[in-house]
């Protein structure tokens, strides 16, 4: 075991996004439909590392969500972050909001009011989100891309629009869980390897950073799992990490106990690429539903959410919204789950503190040994 000077001088360096610091440089990817709200949100950020709730469908645990799913996603969003804010009140809390949500603008709006220290958003480019933040909050925008690219065209336009730039950058490759940023053909592509990913986004806002002397820190994202994954990513340049599956089969996170256990008995050979009625492929563990859905058994009768702004659903091949609340709730013959390519490692429940101390240590044994060598 590392002495308390080894551990100083080896530690993970903290992660700084504008002007909140996080001793540990993790980011808890944001699960949505209810698998990442206040509960694993606060415990990560007691933890030291920066909680993300997700904003997508979050009104699922208010009473009157099927008969006023919009209002009850709002309310329940702002109760949400005051309450992971008043059980974490040092720590720092954030918002996954995706751009391809119908109500994005005011979801953005009303996670920044409720004091909400940082917006994750992606599924699209976030162009305009600058744009959405009421005058007074003091909330960070960090953008979700896949490509250097993406990072690029994101940061000219908000510099050219809102005179300002990204606080800090997530690049999430295809070993992600839930929806990919990328076509199907390309999940498996060496060029899309996260490492590869990583190191274009810092040299894309290298630039951005000298022109305005102001630090834009990018965060490694997909399939991240281990301290010694962390250490990698940060001697390439990286300034942490966003890390969502791991988190999952935790005491603290919201999801169902069944929900969890999907995670600890999944094998390598159960974790699937499906096709999202979104139009977007995704990862997720294989299951009865999504056989049946493949099938065209599942087509849905209406639209119970209108949550999605591409969805029309009588095109669609089930209802996505319904299948991911149903499986949150732990019914998974209605539903199916969402996971990162490493699911098949998670073998038990462990609390966040655990988790974080485990890829902290990782950290510092890595880092004790490469400096040895």
């Amino acid at each position: 075991m590392p002495t308390m000077t080894e551990r100083s001088i080896y530690a993970p360096p903290p992660l700084t996004i504008g002007d909140v610091t996080a001793p540990v440089p993790i980011i808890q990817g944001g699960m949505g439909v209810g698998v990442s709200m206040a509960g694993l949100a606060s415990a990560v950020a007691r933890a030291g590392g920066i909680g993300i709730i997700a904003s997508v469908l979050i009104g699922m645990i208010e009473a009157d969500f099927h008969k006023d799913p919009r209002g009850a996603t709002f309310r329940a969003l702002g109760k949400q972050i005051r309450l992971a804010k008043k059980a974490a009140p040092n720590g720092i809390i954030g918002v996954n909001i995706m751009v391809a949500l119908s109500d994005y603008e005011e979801t953005a709006r009303i996670a920044a009011k409720a004091g909400a220290d940082l917006i994750i958003s992606g599924a699209g480019l976030p162009l305009g989100l600058p744009g959405l933040i009421p005058e007074g909050c003091n909330t960070k925008l960090v953008p979700i891309v896949s490509s250097g690219r993406a990072a690029s065209i994101i940061c000219r336009r908000w510099d050219l629009h809102f005179s300002r730039l990204p606080d800090a950058i997530v690049v999430e490759g295809p070993m992600a869980g839930g929806h990919l940023g990328f076509k199907a053909k390309d999940i498996d592509s060496s060029k899309n390897l996260i490492e590869n990913l990583t190191s274009q986004v810092i040299e894309a806002v290298k630039p951005f950073e000298q022109k305005s002397g102001q630090a834009i820190p990018v965060i490694a994202a997909g399939g991240i799992y281990t301290g010694e994954d962390i250490y990698k990513f940060i001697q390439m340049g990286a300034a942490g990490v966003q890390m969502g599956t791991r988190f999952v089969a935790t005491h603290e996170c919201d999801a169902s106990d069944k929900f969890k256990q999907a995670y600890i008995r999944a094998k390598k050979e159960d974790v699937s690429i499906i096709n999202s009625p979104v139009g977007m492929p995704g990862r997720a563990l294989k299951s009865k539903f999504i056989e049946k859905a493949k099938a065209g058994e599942k087509t849905p009768r209406r639209c119970m959410y209108k949550c999605l702004k591409s969805c029309n659903y009588p095109d669609t091949p089930y209802c996505i919204g319904m299948a991911l609340v149903n499986a949150q709730r732990g019914n998974l013959n209605s539903g199916f789950v969402f996971c990162g390519s490493n699911v098949w490692r998670v073998n038990k429940m462990v609390s966040v503190q655990e988790l974080i101390d485990e890829l902290v240590q990782g950290y510092i044994e890595t880092a004790m040994k490469a400096a040895r060598a």
